[in-house]
């Protein structure tokens, strides 16, 4: 039996329509975890639907109850031979609410419904339908050669939409249960849809609100204009001592160190956009001289994603009393995200404003496994191998995912290889995966199940 035996059982398995109907079944658990009397289904999901799945691989699994109290954890385990490689294969059961009433007619977000290439459905691209993937490929590597040729552990999770609860400390306490060489897992978009891409970690996410509470209640600004303080005023312009008119962050300790020559390298032949449902890039906005590539994956952004004060919709006559401003960070390896308050309450104290208060909230730390390492040269060129193309390697993902858990309690390095794209409305309704992305991923994920077990395949690593 060969790679291209396992690759052509994997295509059989969808064209059969054995994959539709898996991911069927797994869509219409409605395992929504923003919603806490879902706490049922999250579990059933996990106990009715997974472990049915990974014990065909062979596995040994259990329910691990979430030290925070959220959703639980699946954790499975298949050992053929210590001395082997060990790959922890990661993903998510759980999905963001359904809002049913908001999709289109005919579309339901716990019934998969096929138009043409788009298969809807929430969870089919985030992110049922990626570890259905992967899952799908590991049982056709081993069903083809009769064993994996590499130790397996499984870590599914059912709050990566509520930030993944739990999962840093699950990994802290379980640490040794989940020892590995490398994470494989599939979350996020590719680049496009029609490139094939991995990427090494994500950007870091910080949320941070500031407000301006000058006074219990407003007052009319023919009486008070011009003896008030304005808090709406005020606000706006400690904004604008941190980020410009153009997107460029101004305060130094929130700007990310020099981008790394290998992650530069990376991203030469990374193009963003250019999609049928993309927006238009503002090139003018952001850190300039970056490319649009550089400024999304390589680069800090301050965000704005509210501002307000009275009342937006109706506006009276009145000066306001209170303003706020809720604001993100997104930030890149390098940056002291665990200083972010300190480093705005000092810039605004010397910016003149010390009646801005700054909440900040909990950090998605970023991380990234570097570009130069033997794991990441490998799947490159497993994937290369198997597509007879390069795909595009990003550094880390523009967005934020719960890497943090990997590379800095487990100490691992992390490729992620997405099924998904940039227009799939992943969070939004009409949800949906594209099936020959799906199809492709299939095959892409086989051949690199079975390169990993193959010890003559690819480049050579010390494990």
């Amino acid at each position: 039996m060969t790679r291209t035996t396992a690759i052509d059982h994997a295509l059989n398995y969808f064209d059969s329509g054995k994959f539709l109907s898996e991911l069927s079944r797994r869509v219409a658990f409605p395992t929504e975890s923003q919603d806490p009397a879902g706490a049922a289904v999250l579990r059933a999901y996990l106990t009715d639907e997974m472990i049915p799945a990974v014990t065909r691989l062979g596995c040994t699994a259990s329910i691990v109850d979430n030290p925070a109290g959220a959703g639980p954890f699946l954790l499975a385990y298949r050992e053929e031979d210590p001395a082997l490689p060990t790959v922890l294969v990661y993903g998510h059961g759980d999905v963001v609410l359904g809002q049913e009433k908001r999709w289109r007619s005919g579309l339901h977000p716990w019934q998969v419904v096929v138009e043409g290439d788009r298969w809807y459905g929430r969870g089919t691209a985030d992110n049922k339908g990626q570890h259905t993937i992967n899952l799908a490929a590991l049982e056709q590597v081993l069903r083809t050669r009769g064993s994996l040729g590499f130790n397996l552990k499984i870590l599914l999770e059912t709050g990566e939409e509520t930030g993944s609860p739990g999962l840093r400390e699950v990994c802290a306490r379980r640490r040794d249960e989940l020892a590995a060489d490398v994470l494989i897992a599939s979350d996020g978009p590719r680049v496009t849809a029609d490139r094939p891409t991995l990427f090494l970690g994500s950007r870091g996410s910080t949320p941070f609100t500031l407000r301006v509470n000058l006074r219990e209640r407003a007052y009319h600004s023919g009486n008070w204009g011009g003896l008030l303080r304005n808090p709406a005023t005020v606000l706006a312009s400690a904004v604008a001592t941190i980020a410009d008119a153009r997107g460029r962050i101004l305060v130094p300790g929130l700007r990310p160190p020099e981008i790394p020559e290998n992650v530069t390298d990376a991203l030469r032949d990374i193009s963003v956009g250019g999609g049928p449902d993309d927006p238009a890039i503002d090139e003018g906005w952001g850190e300039p001289g970056l490319t649009p590539a550089q400024r999304l994956v390589a680069w800090n952004t301050v965000e704005v994603l509210s501002l307000a004060a009275g009342n937006p919709d109706t506006p009276v006559n009145a000066i306001p009393g209170t303003a706020h401003a809720h604001c993100q960070l997104r930030s890149v390896v390098g940056t002291e995200v665990g200083k972010i308050g300190p480093i705005l309450r000092e810039h605004l104290d010397a910016q003149g404003f010390s009646m801005v208060s700054v909440e900040v909230g909990r950090t998605m730390p970023p991380t990234r496994t570097d570009p130069d390492s033997p794991w990441v040269r490998w799947a490159v060129a497993s994937l290369e191998r198997t597509l007879g193309a390069k795909p595009a390697l990003l550094p880390n993902l523009g967005g934020s995912i719960p890497n943090d858990a990997f590379t800095d309690e487990l100490g691992l390095a992390t490729i992620w290889v997405p099924h998904s794209y940039p227009a799939c409305a992943q969070h939004a309704p009409d949800e949906h995966l594209l099936a020959p992305l799906a199809r492709g991923g299939l095959e892409i994920m086989t051949g690199l199940f079975w390169d990993l077990g193959d010890a003559a395949a690819g480049p050579a690593l010390t494990w």
